[in-house]
């Protein structure tokens, strides 16, 4: 029996590599071409509101004077803490306690006068009641001798027009006396004058004492001073701001969208990062949400306390914040670029489903950074075409590509 020629092997091994690459080309036209996927897969969703902001105290007080001085000495410079009660800086007080030495002179001549009223001036006017009561008796004895004498016909008409004339006189100066040494008791008008003039001059050394307490100006809070605009020499007016302080805890303040408003609540944690260190986090919580949202920029004002605020931190410091809204353990997760329509109310993934591209509606659930999570729609190992395989259209037969 002859044998096959060598010469033919060559063109054997040939067709049977065509017919190779025919299967394979005829596999790859039946199954569709191979694309990237993505796979869902189980794990822990943590769901945040990121925000932009900046460092506030719990309130910010400004200081000035109370009263129109020159600045004479400044005792503070910015970034200094501050106790409450501690100078700032003092005026000039030499009209000022000019003042009080008067106002103290006046309360001690008030004074002077109650305790002379007191020691003379009573018993003075009640000598001269006296008196006026014993000239008065003697006026009328007189007269009534006088009369008498009169009828009897020893007196003139004219002796005792004198009598009534004096006994008149008598009974005038008996009603001035008894009007002086009414008013030297201790009820009487001139007291009660005395003791009036001497409270308006205790009024008087009160707000001279308080306009010298006002050449020093100082911080009511205990704080940090932000802002000076004092120096030696300056003529204030009357509260005109010259400090800034920044008092109470130190609070991180962001203006979040509305939008988010739903995924924000009171007591939240979160990671707060200041623009000038980015490394170096620290843990915020959700302390204020604004009753009302700004109408200009659609946002809500929402406060962070910060139980430990590291010692890098300053007031207006700019900062961002990562909030967590939802967390949620062992959810079915997929990339949040895979979900088609994810902001609408119908969204949906392409998945491969028996080797053809298929539209199926989900339901997602809470969201996370570059995550969502799937509720319904896609189970467990089922594939899905992100949308960047912008060439597969659904009913399509593909294949998945895994990395």
């Amino acid at each position: 029996m002859a044998r096959p020629s060598l010469v033919r092997r060559p063109a054997v091994w040939l067709l049977v590599a065509v017919l190779a690459a025919a299967g394979v080309f005829g596999y790859r036209a039946v199954a569709g071409p191979a694309v990237r996927v993505v796979v869902p897969s189980r794990g822990d969703l943590v769901q945040t509101v990121v925000a932009t902001g900046r460092i506030v105290a719990e309130s910010r007080i400004d200081i000035g004077a109370q009263i129109a001085g020159v600045i004479d000495k400044v005792d503070v410079i910015e970034g200094a803490r501050l106790r409450a009660g501690q100078t700032l800086a003092t005026l000039h007080d030499d009209e000022a306690r000019a003042a009080v030495g008067q106002a103290e002179a006046a309360l001690q001549e008030a004074k002077a006068r109650l305790a002379q009223l007191g020691a003379t001036t009573l018993p003075v006017a009640e000598q001269q009641l006296r008196q006026a009561d014993a000239d008065v008796a003697l006026a009328r004895s007189e007269f009534a001798r006088a009369s008498d004498l009169v009828s009897a016909g020893f007196y003139s008409q004219a002796r005792l027009d004198e009598a009534r004339r004096n006994l008149d006189a008598a009974l005038a100066r008996q009603r001035g006396a008894a009007r002086q040494a009414e008013a030297a008791r201790p009820r009487g008008s001139e007291v009660a004058l005395a003791y009036a003039r001497e409270a308006q001059a205790r009024a008087a050394l009160e707000v001279a004492r308080a306009k010298l307490g006002y050449t020093r100006i100082v911080t009511p809070v205990d704080g940090t001073l932000l802002r000076r605009d004092a120096e030696p020499g300056d003529l204030v007016p009357a509260n005109t701001k010259l400090f800034s302080v920044a008092a109470g805890a130190l609070q991180a303040l962001f203006q979040v969208d509305e939008k988010n408003l739903p995924l924000v609540a009171l007591g939240q944690s979160a990671e707060i990062a200041a623009d000038a260190y980015p490394g170096r986090r620290f843990r915020g919580e959700v302390a204020r949400i604004a009753p009302s949202v700004d109408v200009q920029r659609g946002t809500v004002e929402v406060r962070l306390a910060i139980p430990q605020p590291p010692e890098f931190v300053r007031v207006d410091m700019t900062v961002s914040a990562e909030i967590v809204a939802t967390k949620q353990a062992n959810a079915l997760l997929i990339d949040a670029e895979a979900v088609r329509g994810a902001s609408g109310t119908t969204p949906w993934v392409l998945a491969i489903r028996d080797g053809v591209a298929v539209r199926v509606p989900v339901r997602l659930g809470a969201r996370g950074t570059g995550q969502v999570a799937l509720l319904e729609g896609v189970k467990e190992g089922e594939v899905v075409v992100p949308p960047s395989e912008a060439a597969v259209r659904e009913g399509m037969k593909v294949r998945a590509r895994r990395p």
